[in-house]
């Protein structure tokens, strides 16, 4: 059985581990840094954070039977403001063409841009290689629970959701984007160049050149990693896909993965997230209708995939899941239907007093 919980300090070994198996700005490997982002977690899920800049959830996946943390996943209510701008590279396509030759050329360009408007942000995920490829699916889980929590919450976040998926790297975590262009302007590794930039951008703006640059000037290999992901991050992408997310023509400006957007209440999982009471325990069989459920008190938020019964007046789980997610009977419960179940989709209880 495995749970999703908010991270604590306790976990920061782990989680330090997990940071230095990927370069994810806002999974740091940096131990102050880390310790820094779970105490501001821990403030957001007790909804003690209100500002919007201070709010950032931290989630890790315990397998209960051994209380190891196997995975960790993120969400950022706002990820830029006035003066702490999100920045990528906009990519456009230009094409030129001379009448005396009749003929022209078609080349793709990058710019810099920055958004100070403040759209929230789902990121840092990352399960141990152990638990990938299973039949449950974990990482599928810890994806998609980010936006059971956000449907629980929808206040908290703004209604853009904005998803960077990181680029191919090469077998040491290097990226020849970065050494054929980055590196032209910003005499840092890739490495230090991310980890810098988790904690300041002013670098990027006072280096990084202003206008269009043609990446035709750049090699082959480094070309062809615009607005690509690496192999292990195409599940992660079709994931959010189906989710609604769409590429929206800038990459990130260290390794060239792809923007993806979406519409925070167009999203199908946090349409269809609500708050029903828990009626009781009940043993299901396998063919019964799965959710995401969760105890979404803000003290001690938990949550599951579980098989699940429903009616008018509320929802009936499994004594082990109530016995998990620290739940009693009357309870408010969240719930998401899932989307690969049919049955649930017609099931959907009824939505209860939050």
């Amino acid at each position: 059985m495995f749970v999703i919980r908010p991270a604590i300090q306790d976990d920061l070994a782990t989680l330090l581990k997990f940071a230095k198996m990927v370069h994810f700005i806002n999974l740091p490997a940096d131990r102050d840094l880390l310790s820094a982002k779970v105490a501001r977690s821990r403030r957001s899920f007790m909804l003690h954070a209100e500002d919007a800049r201070e709010r950032e959830f931290m989630f890790v996946l315990e397998d209960q039977e051994t209380n190891e943390v196997i995975g960790t996943c993120g969400v950022l209510s706002s990820v830029s403001w006035p003066g702490h701008p999100q920045i990528t590279l906009k990519v456009r396509r230009r094409e030129h063409f001379s009448e005396d030759l009749r003929g022209g050329q078609v080349h793709t360009t990058v710019e810099m841009c920055t958004d100070e408007t403040g759209p929230s942000e789902v990121g840092g995920l990352i399960l141990a290689p152990g638990f990938r490829g299973r039949a449950d699916h974990l990482g599928a889980l810890l994806s998609l629970v980010r936006f059971h929590f956000i449907g629980l919450h929808r206040e908290l976040f703004a209604p853009r959701i904005l998803a960077e998926m990181m680029g191919p790297l090469t077998p040491d975590s290097l990226t020849p984007l970065w050494e054929y262009f980055g590196r032209r302007f910003i005499n840092l590794s890739y490495r230090e160049a991310d980890l810098f930039s988790s904690r300041s951008k002013e670098f990027m703006l006072s280096l990084f050149p202003k206008g269009e640059i043609y990446v035709s000037m750049l090699p082959p290999e480094a070309r062809a990693l615009i607005g690509r992901v690496g192999e292990e991050t195409e599940p992660a992408r079709r994931l959010l896909e189906k989710q609604g997310f769409r590429f929206d023509g800038q990459v990130d400006p260290f390794d060239g993965g792809p923007c993806l957007e979406a519409e925070r209440d167009a999203i199908p999982l946090v349409r269809a997230t609500e708050r029903v009471v828990l009626l009781g325990t009940k043993e299901l069989g396998t063919a019964s209708p799965e959710a995401f459920v969760s105890n979404p008190g803000p003290t001690g938020f938990r949550a599951m995939r579980s098989a699940f019964d429903a009616s008018a007046e509320g929802i009936w789980l499994p004594d082990a899941v109530v016995a998990a997610l620290h739940l009693k009977q009357g309870a408010m419960v969240g719930v998401t239907p899932l989307p690969t179940s049919r049955e649930a989709s017609r099931r959907k209880p009824r939505k209860g007093t939050p």
